[in-house]
This record gives C-alpha cells, structure tokens and sequence, in this order.
C-alpha cells in the first residue's frame, strides 16, 4: 500500500514574497544601518533580524535578516546584483534566499531506522519545511518503508572495493539539485572528493561518547565505565572524521541503573531529536559557518 501522506503546513507557501540574507563580515560601525537601508531604499519590508559579533574591536559580524519585498520573484536577481556595492564596502560574505524554495534533501541511511524514521514523521506532520528527494541506502532494510511515502529509494551497496564506484553512483542519483545530504545513521566514511562537492551541505550525527569510546559498542563501553551522562552531535561534514562544525548537541543525565539497551534506547531518542533540529535550523537558513564553528540563529 501507497501512502500519499506529504502535507504543506509550511510557511515557505504562505509568503510568496518573503527572503531571508545571511551575512558575514569583519566588525565594523555601520552595517546594520547599510543593509536596513538598502532594503528601504528597495521597499522590503524588515519582518526578523538578528545579529552576533564575535568581538566588537576587530572580531568577526554575522547577520540574519528575513524581509518582505513585494514582486520577490521579478526582482531577487536584480537585488542580489545591487547589493554586491554594499557587500563589496564591508567585506561581507552574503546569501540571499526565497523563503518559498523549499530545499530539496537526499537522505543516506544504513539499518538504525530512528533518524530517518523522526526526519519522515516531521516531514509528514508538516514540520519539516523542505521537500525529501530521496533516500539512499547501502542495505534494503528501509526500502518499503520509505516508498510507502512515495519517495524514491535507491540501494547502493558499498564495499571496500566498491567505494569510488558506489559514490558515483550516489552522485548520479542525487543529481545537481540537491541542497543538503543527511546522514541519518549511514555508517559509511565519505571521501574527501564527495565532501568538496557538498561542503557544508551534508550533516551528520553521532553519539557524543566520541572521542572517548571510539569503535564499536560505544554503548557498552559506556555502560561498564559507568557513565551518567549521554547525548548526541549534528554536525557538519568535513574530512576530520566528526570533526566538522557543530551544529546542534543534547544530552540527558543516566544511572547506575540504566543498562545497556537503556543507554541505547535514550540515545537513539536524542539522536533523532538532534538531527532534525540541525535539519530544520539548515533548511530554514539559520546557520552561519565560520572556521571550524557555528553561528546558529534559532
């Protein structure tokens, strides 16, 4: 049985005339002021805006804006060009995007169903903003699941002799109009080649053990130091294995008393919680990336 179950409770329909900039630049007098009055002078209308400054005296500014600009779709173009005079004067690093471009998410998953299952639900509810193109998967455990959504899945096995072939076959799948990969539990190592096609544009998450217990059973190694704390890491991929930059973290006090498949069953709810919450911050254009950090505006 098919189930036809995508729903638009979105807001990205409701403001047809609504975009969102991000910024990053050095610190300096003047920049609110230079973009507040730009986008007068262009009769948007200024609905959030929120601002950090690492360091006031010579620290790096970064900056959210959503704003209403009547004719969006006639004139982004032509805003984006104007307002490189303004960016070019304060050394910014800006993106403009439409609100109602929903982006487009590939999802890669081994076995664990608890990402991908929390990603889907949300998306279902309405509460994910943003269209599922497809799922990837180097097992089929999850195949009728996910087509019972009507989302396509594609299985692509993956083996040590059989990595650069398989990635180019993820490539192909995925196309040139993906926006953001997730890796929801796919327990593969991405090569520094794919990664450079997609940097900041793939997110993962793992437990937040890491480094102390790295390899395999993390949740038993825990169990038998006795831990008390456990919890889970969003973040960026780059080619230091869970190194990228962090997005989002959660953790939740344990005891004595919790064994191992508790551990694992509290860390599968955090984990699912923790992705989505990055995804959803991604997909609405809260994150800006600066060195090996973060800026999320939520």
């Amino acid at each position: 049985m098919e189930l036809h179950v995508k729903r638009d409770h979105s807001s990205s329909g409701q403001y047809p005339d609504r975009a969102r900039m991000l910024i990053s630049c050095p610190d300096g007098p003047g920049i609110v002021a230079a973009v507040s009055h730009f986008l007068y002078q262009h009769g948007a209308n200024i609905v959030q805006s929120d601002q950090y400054t690492m360091d006031p005296d010579g620290g790096m500014f970064f900056m959210r804006v959503e704003f209403d600009l009547p004719k969006l779709d006639e004139r982004i173009d032509e805003v984006r060009s104007i307002f490189g005079g303004v960016a070019e004067r304060f050394q910014m690093n800006r993106q403009i995007f439409k609100v109602s471009h929903k982006k487009r998410l590939a999802i890669f998953v081994s076995k664990e169903d608890h990402c991908l299952v929390e990603l889907l639900w949300q998306w279902q509810a309405g509460d994910l903003d943003a269209d599922i193109a497809l799922v990837v998967s180097n097992h089929t455990d999850m195949q009728a699941y996910v087509e019972s959504f009507g989302i396509p899945f594609y299985h692509i096995p993956v083996t040590e002799d059989t990595k650069v072939e398989a990635e180019q076959r993820q490539l192909e799948v995925i196309g040139d109009d993906i926006d953001v990969i997730i890796l929801a539990r796919y327990m593969q190592i991405i090569s520094p080649a794919f990664i450079e096609h997609y940097r900041h544009r793939i997110i993962n998450i793992h437990h937040s053990f890491l480094p102390a217990f790295v390899g395999g059973k993390p949740y038993a190694q825990a169990y038998q130091r006795g831990v008390k704390i456990i919890g889970a890491t969003a973040h960026y991929v780059t080619e230091e294995l869970d190194g990228g930059p962090i997005i989002e973290q959660d953790v939740q006090r344990v005891s004595h008393s919790d064994d191992v498949n508790e551990l694992k069953r509290i860390g599968r709810t955090i984990e699912r919680v923790v992705l989505a919450r990055a995804v959803k911050w991604h997909i609405e254009d809260r994150i800006l990336v600066h060195h090996n950090k973060t800026v999320v505006f939520n």
